[in-house]
């Protein structure tokens, strides 16, 4: 095993043991970058030099006794709406040519403290506004869409360009691209990880969240991001906690919430069958399977768009009006559509918000999890615009996509997808678990369990 395929627990315990070094990581880390990405074009650049600099530090601070933790010299992956200080923040964007940052964005500064090693900004769908990250070849298979709009960090890391990394997630985009690819994405609780110095698509759906290889990972990222940030107004006053879960497997009195409605509705049978596989072994570890019932599906679709385009809109309304060229058609098109939208319909999504939230508080009474797909479809063709269903309804890819993420972020509950098997096409399945406003431990642990009774996964290599 080449120190690239590391997940990141496993390189940070040999960093700690002395097994391995930053230097020795990163420089896999960064030839597995020269193979792969240019046929996955994961990354929107790549900052090499300062990458073996960054790693050398690391392996003198560790050399010398100053350890800080386990991201320490761990190569990783930004998505590039996260700033770092004198470096561009395109958002894949031709509106943001020549741009420079002047200042870390909280979660980098919080990173580079605890000793993490930036390899380079990964792509994303234009400004986050899209499903699909275009530019990005998903890392299982090149005709494949990556998932959007963390697409460029779930390609890096499944295809072993990066040992984890940060994605944002306003509909689903760190889940549907972590699904879509076979690794882990958490979408942590409103308000948990600040988002000072992370271009906005909408303000009160915007997350920022953590891709890895396995859940522990994940947990390991999460507790260096969490706290509060007054630069944040949405920023949560939350004591710092370790997210790390234990290595036990009993489930034993935990209660796992299986939809009756919704989530299996319109999706692929090899989807439905691979989760439905998943919450059987969580019941064999002892976890009890309750029927859910999903409050107010009807307005998912409508309080999604009512809230993120208007909101989306005017953040952009300045360059909208004066550079609008320069946006891609598919973008641009929603932004301008923005503008059409009525005060009411954004005050109506805004109440539906509020309702939803205390439906699925009731609901999330009853149990400790939800587990359900993270996504209908696995990776469609490049270019594919929709998905036909098998009674003959026809629904937009995007539309698709963001339909089983956006209610973790209308509610603002916490959701971890992890991989749960692949489908005939070699494609990976994904499914999520949905919890409690700051529930991130549960979901960690549930999540870990079912992990440690599975097989070790592969590497994705497309490449």
């Amino acid at each position: 095993m080449q120190p690239y395929e590391l997940s990141l627990t496993a390189a940070a315990d040999a960093i700690r043991q002395r097994q391995l070094s930053p230097v020795e990581l990163t420089d896999s880390v960064l030839r597995r970058v020269a193979q792969a990405e240019p046929h996955l074009q994961a990354y929107v650049s790549v900052t090499a030099e300062h990458t073996r600099r960054a790693a050398r530090a690391a392996e003198r601070d560790i050399a010398a006794g100053r350890h800080r933790g386990p991201l320490h010299g761990i190569p990783m992956g930004l998505k590039d709406l996260i700033d770092v200080a004198g470096t561009a923040t395109s958002a894949s964007s031709r509106v943001r040519a020549g741009h420079r940052a002047q200042a870390d964005s909280t979660v980098a500064a919080r990173l580079e403290e605890a000793g993490a090693v930036l390899v380079g900004k990964t792509h994303t769908h234009e400004f986050a506004y899209g499903l699909t990250t275009p530019q990005t070849h998903n890392a299982w298979d090149r005709s494949r869409v990556a998932g959007g709009s963390s697409g460029g960090s779930a390609v890096a890391v499944a295809s072993g360009m990066a040992t984890f990394a940060l994605g944002t997630d306003t509909g689903g985009s760190i889940r549907v691209p972590a699904a879509l690819n076979g690794v882990v994405g958490l979408k942590p609780t409103y308000g948990l990880v600040p988002r000072h110095g992370v271009t906005s698509l909408s303000w009160s759906l915007d997350h920022v969240g953590p891709i890895a290889r396995t859940v522990e990972d994940a947990a390991v990222v999460l507790t260096a991001l969490a706290g509060h940030d007054p630069r944040d107004p949405a920023s949560l006053t939350t004591p710092v906690r370790d997210y790390r879960p234990d290595a036990g497997t009993n489930l034993t009195g935990l209660r796992v919430g299986v939809p009756r409605n919704y989530y299996f509705d319109h999706i692929g049978p090899e989807i439905e069958a691979s989760v439905r596989r998943a919450i059987d072994q969580l019941q064999a570890l002892g976890a009890r399977i309750v029927e859910v019932e999903i409050p107010m599906t009807r307005y998912v679709q409508a309080t999604q768009w009512g809230l993120m385009v208007p909101e989306a809109t005017a953040y952009h309304e300045a360059t909208l009006r004066t550079v609008p060229e320069l946006y891609r058609d598919d973008v641009r098109i929603l932004l301008e559509a923005g503008e059409l939208m009525p005060a009411g319909d954004y005050l109506r999504a805004q109440r539906s918000r509020t309702l939803m939230r205390q439906e699925w508080a009731r609901m999330l009474r009853e149990v400790d999890v939800i587990a359900a797909p993270s996504v209908p479809a696995t990776a469609v063709e490049a270019g594919q615009e929709t998905i036909t269903w098998t009674d003959g309804t026809v629904e937009s890819v995007s539309d698709a996509y963001v339909r089983l993420s956006s209610p973790a972020n209308i509610t603002g509950v916490p959701s971890l997808s992890l991989p749960v098997g692949h489908d005939t096409a070699g494609l990976p399945i994904g499914m999520q678990l949905l919890g409690r406003p700051l529930g991130e431990s549960t979901l960690l642990r549930v999540g870990h369990a079912y992990e440690q009774t599975q097989p070790a996964r592969d590497l994705a290599h497309a490449a």
